[in-house]
């Protein structure tokens, strides 16, 4: 069974630990889309990982992982984390497989993401500010450089050096730190020579693959609502991060996937600016509190709400997705009287599915729908069954709302602190 895993709110659903364990049951798990401003995190018993670009499948030996020609890939930091994993006694040679066609993301790029993000002051997105954005964006405008190309020192260095002089160009004229050609070259080079022999072409690798019978796993990285197409534009990422984009960025057919599996936390947050119709400080501090909901890739304390099914539920529509994954029930063990958000009210008028206008979402406002917390830990828990009644009741109330099938309940970070139902 062909599977994809996406993020059916803002990101940060914990997609991470889903993947982890769903990797057991998969022989290659695809990173399709994205840069290093996604983090996932896996806690294996005292072990606390944190891997960007790199599947965190890995983390399982002998699974073997892709980073596939959708993703844009800074090989600086990509060897940084080759090498983190290995100090840790992770072996990735055999294991790991990185497309030929995947874009690079360059220090120009940074640059280019900090001086716009700066400019646009009280109207900035909340990027990472890794250089994300205009790498797809020279992507899309056939000016961007590809991993073949690092692969190729004397074809790199020539289209490099005349894509620096440009972009200092445009990096000078926003009051910037122009990005010296030398530097870049010789860094880019070396982390070149050390990912050589992971490049590969990944396409045909993959379908091979398939032809043998082998079980496929794709990683979504952010979520649904940060989606370029589908989110809160303008305030979202730069690459489709809805299930069709595991396609697009994988080179695997859509008549090839069994089954959309969506990742959600039993309430919601976002990391960065934008709308977030249930955010609720009240939930904020309490999580925050208990020293949860801090982005692994910035540190950046997340902002936090509400469940919020009219998202959820548009989240649905847009993936196709079958089954859903709901993640930190044990966050809201000590809530006395737990809020859900139904529909909309939005200049009088009831709305079921969230407006595509970020502005006009600003004017939405939740209407929830009350239920009893348990008031019980349920960490130790491992069956629904055995979960507190209230706690099966709220649970019951996300699937039908959402319109999927329950499937999978984390009750903590680690990696067995999860079920079936």
């Amino acid at each position: 069974m062909n599977t994809i895993l996406v993020g059916a709110q803002w990101g940060d659903e914990g997609k991470g630990k889903i993947i982890d364990v769903l990797t057991e049951e998969a022989d290659i798990v695809v990173r399709s889309q994205g840069g290093n401003n996604a983090g996932h995190t896996v806690e294996i018993g005292k072990q606390k990982y944190v891997v960007h670009l790199i599947p965190s499948g890995i983390l399982r030996p002998g699974k073997k992982c892709v980073i596939a020609n959708g993703v844009v890939i800074d090989p600086v930091a990509l060897v940084g984390e080759i090498e983190g994993l290995e100090k840790r006694g992770i072996k990735l040679a055999g294991r790991l497989l990185i497309s030929e066609t995947a874009h690079l993301v360059l220090p120009y790029h940074r640059r280019l993401d900090e001086q716009r993000e700066l400019r646009k002051g009280r109207n900035k997105i909340g990027t990472t500010k890794r250089g994300i954005g205009p790498a797809y964006g020279d992507k899309a405008a056939r000016t961007g450089l590809r991993m073949i190309d690092l692969a190729q020192p004397k074809v790199f260095s020539a289209k490099l050096k005349a894509r620096v002089e440009e972009n200092n160009a445009v990096i000078e004229s926003l009051g910037g730190e122009p990005v010296s050609f030398r530097e870049v070259e010789k860094t880019y080079l070396e982390a070149g020579k050390k990912l050589r022999p992971y490049i590969a072409n990944t396409v045909c690798w993959l379908h091979r693959q398939m032809e043998n019978h082998k079980r496929i796993l794709f990683e979504g990285a952010q979520g649904t609502f940060l989606d370029i197409d589908f989110g809160t534009y303008p305030f979202v990422t730069s690459s489709n991060t809805t299930s069709g984009g595991s396609c697009t960025g994988s080179g695997i057919p859509p008549h090839r996937i069994d089954r959309v599996l969506g990742v959600m936390k039993a309430y919601t947050t976002r990391v960065g600016e934008g709308p977030l119709p249930t955010e609720c400080a009240e939930v904020s501090d309490l999580l925050h509190a208990m020293g949860r909901e801090f982005g692994a890739t910035t540190g950046r304390a997340r902002r936090c709400g509400w469940f919020d099914a009219v998202a959820t539920r548009y989240a649905r529509m847009v993936n196709g997705i079958d089954e859903l994954a709901i993640t930190n029930l044990d966050g809201l063990d000590t809530v006395k009287q737990i809020l859900l958000c139904v529909a909309y009210e939005c200049r009088g008028k009831k709305l079921l599915y969230p407006p595509n206008d970020a502005d006009e979402l600003l004017h939405c406002r939740p209407i929830y729908r009350k239920f009893k917390g348990w008031l019980q830990p349920t960490g130790d828990i491992r069956s629904f069954k055995k979960l507190p009644v209230n706690a099966q009741k709220y649970l019951t109330a996300l699937a039908e709302l959402t319109g999927a099938r329950l499937r999978i309940v984390s009750v903590g970070a680690q990696r067995d602190e999860t079920f079936r139902v």
